[in-house]
């Protein structure tokens, strides 16, 4: 017991006392200060007080699929900011392989009694993937919010960058370079946003009057390495132009240019997709479409809070933000000189 009370006060900057009172329900010491021993608990990892359980602590789980994708970081970072500002506590979880799944994170976070959930980039995106933990949440009511495009019914709010417009935005530009063959990289074929960009591509090749053959598209894991093989295909295909559907694929697939012996934008211009971090500073500087992330992260924040407090109708529509293309280094039109 001595050891939980010097740990919380240590961790709050309280006396040992204060935290004695706190878990004893002792009068003087203040809600913020009592808010605050509480949530230290949970973040320690210890049980609150049986009489004190039936409060739910003011700490919101943010779970992500990874970090090596600097997208993800990124919105953690707004995100995580956003919710101190409301008075919540982010806690971390984030996703490796072979280790702690997306499952067993919801029951860690139900078990801290979390106020909420935000999710970036989870199973909800895949139609093959397991959900029944998605279930759990909404038959507890746990305000939840997804980041990006999900599959249908599973009943939460959703923010999602508009992946019809990204793809159009992308295509488009290469299309006014004068590529006529056009490849497309992107997630697994259960994946929603990778799905709806694919629609999008054979929707704007139509219009133009070009082809996307079989052999033009390409499914990758979100990864650089595995990008760099599926775009190993694509280049074998004839290819001129690749537009990817996240900026680590962009980079794996200049890299499969560059072992092919080709240089990127003369001999194939790549389009990636998220406008990450320093993807400006590499060689060439990446064109890509722009997440437009503080305006959706402020959309999270509030779709959250409004659950949490009550403050609102709960909307099961998807909101869709509209991307940015920024035109960088990276494409050129097709045989241009260096």
């Amino acid at each position: 017991m001595s050891k939980r009370l010097a740990e919380v006060a240590r961790k709050v900057g309280v006396s040992e006392a204060t935290v004695s009172r706190v878990l004893n329900e002792k009068p003087g010491v203040s809600e913020p200060t009592r808010q605050a021993v509480l949530t230290a608990l949970d973040v320690l990892g210890y049980e609150r007080p049986t009489k004190l359980r039936g409060e739910r602590a003011r700490l919101v789980g943010l779970v992500l699929p990874e970090l090596q994708n600097p997208i993800f970081p990124a919105f953690a970072e707004v995100v995580g900011a956003a919710l101190a500002q409301r008075g919540f506590t982010p806690v971390l979880c984030t996703q490796t392989a072979g280790g702690v799944s997306e499952a067993d994170y919801v029951d860690l976070l139900l078990q801290q009694q979390v106020s909420g959930i935000v999710f970036v980039g989870g199973l909800y995106a895949q139609e093959d993937a397991p959900h029944e933990h998605y279930a759990r949440l909404a038959q507890r009511h746990l305000p939840t919010v997804f980041v990006n495009a999900s599959i249908k019914n599973l009943g939460f709010p959703r923010v999602s960058c508009d992946d019809a417009v990204a793809v159009e935005q992308a295509m488009g530009h290469l299309l006014s370079l004068g590529h006529t063959r056009i490849g497309l990289l992107i997630g697994p074929p259960d994946h929603v946003p990778s799905k709806r960009k694919l629609a999008a591509a054979r929707a704007v090749a139509a219009k133009a009057g070009i082809t996307l053959e079989a052999d033009q598209i390409a499914h990758s894991h979100y990864s650089l390495e595995g990008a760099q093989a599926s775009a190993m295909r694509l280049l074998e295909a004839g290819v001129t132009g690749i537009v990817c559907a996240s900026d680590p694929m962009a980079l794996g697939a200049i890299r499969a240019a560059r072992r092919a012996g080709l240089n990127v934008p003369r001999d194939v211009s790549v389009v990636g997709f998220d406008d990450s971090a320093l993807m400006n500073s590499i060689d060439p500087p990446l064109t890509t479409v722009r997440q437009p992330i503080e305006p959706m992260c402020r959309m999270i924040i509030e779709l959250l809070v409004n659950q949490i407090d009550g403050s609102g109708g709960l909307s099961h529509d998807e909101l869709l933000f509209e991307p940015e293309l920024v035109v960088r280094g990276s494409t050129a039109p097709p045989g241009s000189p260096r």
